[in-house]
């Protein structure tokens, strides 16, 4: 079925929905999620679904080649286009042929980026907030999106339930990030690891939370405040190099004069 014909569906499915509803021509949504998908053992499975208004409506079954009408007002439509039987078997041999060869053309076309690895770089943080201390573990820049990433207490797994789990979010250069937060006691966050599983890592990698070095902080601020200090003296003896520049520039102007 070309896209003129399946444009032509749509808006026949818009008309018989209206006037099902017996009302006045008003504004509506009518959407449609039609494709095909390839599954792990090399399987594609075919949907074809149309929605309206944000709910369901109609969905074709390709096994029985009828449609399924997920509201009473799609009765209609459905009764309908169950007639003819050559667009039902169309419908089928798009997605069960058509769809899953235009898609494997596609993943050949894109094999390269699709196969690459691309490993995750970790890292720890602490957040204190009301008394509550909390470790995150930050998953950043992997690809591919699937990504496994639990607490160890001592070594040992925690029960996934203390775990809070945040969503693997897509960045905007085709890699993926994800995150994992845990609320722990005070001063014991040393106990816990981050473990982070993923293909493009030889074995699984770990992290902690490094404390910062009270030492290191007081150096940092030690050789800032000398900084200042040396920046500041070099303001004063330029300033006086300056007035005893200008003090013989006077001077000699004095002499010439006279």
């Amino acid at each position: 079925m070309g896209l003129g014909a399946r444009r032509a569906l749509l808006a026949l499915l818009l008309l018989r929905t209206v006037a099902a509803l017996g009302r006045p021509p008003q504004s509506h949504t009518l959407q449609v999620i039609l494709g095909c998908e390839a599954q792990e053992d090399n399987s594609t499975r075919g949907f074809w679904k149309y929605g309206y208004d944000g709910q369901n409506h109609l969905e074709f079954c390709p096994e029985t080649l009828d449609w399924r009408a997920a509201e009473p007002k799609a009765q209609a439509t459905k009764l309908e286009w169950e007639v003819n039987k050559i667009r039902a078997k169309q419908n089928r041999a798009y997605l069960e042929r058509d769809c899953p060869e235009q898609l494997q053309r596609l993943l050949e076309l894109g094999r390269g980026a699709l196969d690459r690895q691309v490993p995750p770089l970790v890292k720890v943080t602490h957040h204190v907030a009301s008394a509550v201390s909390t470790l995150r573990c930050q998953a950043l820049n992997f690809y591919p999106q699937n990504i496994t990433m639990k607490w160890l207490k001592d070594r040992q797994p925690l029960d996934a339930k203390d775990v809070e789990l945040k969503d693997v979010l897509p960045n905007g250069d085709g890699t993926y990030q994800g995150c994992v937060a845990l609320a722990v006691p005070p001063g014991e966050e040393r106990r816990y690891t981050c473990q982070v599983e993923h293909p493009g890592l030889d074995q699984p990698l770990t992290a902690t939370w490094e404390a910062p070095v009270p030492g290191t902080l007081l150096t940092g601020v030690i050789s800032g405040i000398a900084v200042c200090v040396i920046l500041f003296f070099i303001g004063i003896l330029f300033r006086i190099l300056r007035k005893r520049q200008a003090s013989r520039g006077a001077l000699g102007d004095y002499v010439l004069a006279d």
